[in-house]
């Protein structure tokens, strides 16, 4: 007699496993509020940590025995990395009661070349929609941090040559006046228990990608050249000055805007002449303006040409020591690190 055949069910494949979800960064519980004070230890929360500005300050607030997070726009790769996406405002609000200050230094760069209609509008949506998650987010906790300084420019003030600029100049004319009245705007909504302090910031003199690259990139192979007239007054200060404010503005009593630029003003001759002499080329050429508007457009209209003799009444008035008083002195520290 024939056995009899049991069926065999089909094969099925294995089950592919499911994907490890991406490690998140865990959010602190709330811890209770503490009077700050200019001895204190700080947890500073900064957006905007990958620039230039924002890597030096990572490191003097580090050095300086304060605890820093970052928000990133990325997988967190490190414990005191959290993610955001500022442009769609998604930020947990959690993490802002457990800092003791935030330091919005978000916007997309004013280096680009050019500034299309395009790249305009991505200049102004990337600080005020950065400015407003953070914002926002503030509003949404029951304990919002003690302080927040926000990134601004000196652009508020346009083209104002002759006179000198303090905090209490009004706006002035052209794109980045406007941008610079919406970014502030922005910022000014924060809770009215947080010190709110505007960052009017110059053009900052450093090492990195900051203004002082091109100028150095062309000087150094002998196409330095002064810019329009020359005589237009270039609001400056130092990368290490520009942190040094900030740090000091943690605990400073200031709120509202504070001129972030060296007490010494400087004219834009000034400062390509003394970085041709540090590098030891010539400055024999001259951009006219006409020339700098058809290379440039807007960027040399609103950054290279206006005149802009700013003046830090507040910051000095409250205090504050700069180590690089003149552009030469910060030109100095960047091009001959010994001699700054």
């Amino acid at each position: 007699m024939a056995s009899k055949r049991v069926p065999v069910p089909p094969a099925r494949p294995a089950p592919t496993p499911a994907a490890a979800a991406p490690p998140t960064a865990r959010v602190p519980r709330p811890v209770p509020r503490r009077p700050l004070s200019k001895d204190s230890s700080l947890r500073v929360l900064i957006s905007g940590a990958s620039g230039m500005i924002g890597v030096e300050l990572q490191r003097r607030l580090a050095d300086a025995g304060h605890a820093v997070q970052k928000l990133v726009r990325r997988p967190p790769r490190a414990e005191n990395e959290f993610s955001w996406a500022p442009d769609a405002k998604i930020l947990d609000f959690r993490l802002l009661e457990n800092v003791d200050a935030v330091i919005n230094l978000s916007g997309a760069s004013l280096n680009h070349v050019p500034w299309t209609t395009r790249y305009k509008a991505q200049i102004l949506r990337s600080r005020v929609r950065s400015t407003e998650a953070l914002v926002e987010a503030m509003q949404m906790t029951s304990s919002p941090p003690p302080v927040f300084l926000s990134a601004s420019a000196v652009g508020y003030y346009g083209d104002r040559p002759g006179l000198a600029l303090t905090e209490e100049s009004p706006r002035g004319q052209g794109f980045l006046a406007d941008v610079v009245e919406a970014w502030e705007a922005a910022a000014r909504l924060a809770p009215q228990r947080t010190r709110t302090v505007l960052l009017r910031t110059g053009v900052v003199l450093g090492e990195g990608d900051g203004a002082l690259k091109p100028l150095r990139l062309a000087t150094s192979v002998g196409l330095g050249a002064g810019v329009g007239s020359g005589r237009q007054h270039w609001a400056w200060i130092s990368l290490h000055d520009e942190v040094g404010a900030i740090v000091h503005l943690l605990t400073s009593g200031l709120e509202g805007p504070v001129n972030l630029v060296g007490p010494v003003p400087a004219t834009a001759d000034d400062i390509t002449r003394r970085l041709a002499r540090d590098l030891h080329r010539p400055h024999a050429l001259r951009l006219p303006g006409r020339v700098v508007e058809l290379g440039m457009g807007d960027l040399g209209r609103e950054l290279l040409l206006p005149s802009q003799k700013v003046v830090p009444e507040r910051l000095e008035a409250d205090g504050f020591v700069w180590r690089h008083r003149t552009s030469d002195e910060a030109i100095d520290a960047v091009t001959a690190p010994g001699r700054g």
